[in-house]
């Protein structure tokens, strides 16, 4: 079986190398080495269909030879790993199903995370912490490429903390382990040369911007309470101790942290924005923005306001706004021409029209430099200054958790 995990590894590693989520340098030396079995030697799948209730999970374990072709496709087949079913111990756990409850911790989609650590640059020798332990996926990688003495990895959730100190130690790597807040970071451990935050927040957590080294970097996901449009907050501290900023637009983030608010599109509401007839119904010769337009739909999450929610799984363009029930529906119906069909006190359509007339005014960005103010605030603009926005100060809870 070891033999077969080496394989595994190594076709887990092509898959990423030929989808341009990993380059090749240390990172992708480190996931050709990583034990994942020893670092998730148990994992759930999911044995109900959606929306089926209540859900069900089984608990792989590697120690039952009879689960080990199933989990190994599971921890190499580059999706997401279920590690954690509601807030439990992860060492000693009694194998079998589990009912009811959610799934509160997860290996996040290798896809990602490679990616990611490959932004982040590691190189030997460099002192990182990485916030959001989890399964100790991305502590494991910067212990093999930095060095175990200068990683320190946080959560918030004893349980996960624990677990990963045990398996990380298991393949040979001792980093601090600390349990606490995400947004306060390890001051006592400071400066850092790279933060990782394998969680999204709302704003980019001061105390880690403080607490990165003169050429360091900080990696981390920003939204609103729609997971519809993130972005990735790039923050670098100069050589003389400034801060350099941006938010990248990009198609897809980390789960929210804990207790971060969430909206999201229920199946009935999903249901009547594709089959309602709406309050009106325009042909229009104006195109939706693209799918492609990253930068444009960054802005309109946060200009926008008042919570729009995109049905990703629909054909075509459907937005919802979840608080006062307005919704969208654009549909082809020839060459240049669309319908375009409305429900509720808000006109989506228009305000979409007009804020992509002001995004194409400033460039059509796809990124737009962040600042931080001497009294906390965050603002976002384009290169121009044409479009800009504050990001949101969170309301008070414990930051943090896992991928």
């Amino acid at each position: 079986m070891t033999a077969d995990c080496a394989a595994a590894r190594a076709e887990m590693v092509a898959r990423l190398e030929a989808s341009g989520d990993l380059q090749r340098g240390p990172v992708r030396e480190a996931l050709l080495v990583l034990p994942r079995e020893v670092l998730m030697p148990q994992a759930y799948v999911r044995r109900t269909a959606d929306g089926e209730k209540p859900p069900r999970w089984d608990l792989l374990d590697w120690a039952v030879p009879q689960d080990r072709e199933e989990l190994q496709g599971v921890l190499y087949g580059g999706a997401s790993v279920l590690v954690q079913h509601d807030g439990e111990p992860l060492l000693g756990r009694a194998y079998g199903a589990r009912s009811g409850a959610s799934i509160t911790s997860m290996s996040t989609v290798m896809g990602l995370t490679a990616s990611l650590l490959d932004e982040l640059d590691l190189q030997p020798g460099q002192r990182v912490l990485d916030v959001g332990t989890g399964a100790g996926v991305t502590a494991a990688v910067a212990c093999q490429v930095c060095g175990d003495q200068g990683v320190v990895t946080l959560d918030r959730d004893r349980h996960l903390a624990q677990a990963a100190a045990a398996r990380l130690a298991d393949i040979g790597f001792r980093p601090e382990v600390v349990c606490g807040r995400g947004d306060e970071g390890c001051p006592a451990r400071a400066p850092f040369d790279r933060v990782f935050v394998s969680y999204t927040v709302e704003r980019v957590p001061a105390a880690l911007v403080e607490q990165l080294a003169p050429r360091g970097r900080l990696l981390v996901h920003v939204t609103t309470a729609s997971p519809s449009w993130p972005a990735l907050a790039v923050v670098e501290r100069t050589a003389d101790g400034r801060h350099e900023a941006e938010l990248r637009a990009v198609e897809y983030a980390h789960r929210a942290g804990h207790g971060m608010e969430r909206i999201w599109l229920s199946e009935e509401f999903r249901q009547r924005i594709a089959t309602e007839p709406g309050t009106w119904t325009q042909r229009s010769m104006l195109a939706p923005p693209a799918d492609t337009d990253r930068g444009f739909w960054l802005a309109a999450d946060h200009l926008l306001g008042g919570g729009l929610v995109r049905d990703f799984g629909a054909q075509h363009l459907m937005i919802g706004a979840p608080g006062c029930g307005s919704w969208l529906r654009v549909e082809p119906v020839g060459h240049q021409r669309w319908n375009v069909t409305t429900q509720g006190p808000r006109d989506i359509w228009k305000e979409l029209q007009d804020l992509a007339d002001l995004w194409r005014a400033a460039g059509s960005p796809d990124r737009y430099r962040l600042s931080f103010d001497p009294d906390g605030g965050q603002r976002a603009a384009s290169e121009c200054g044409r479009l800009s926005w504050e990001l949101p100060i969170p309301r008070p809870h414990d930051e943090g958790t896992s991928s």
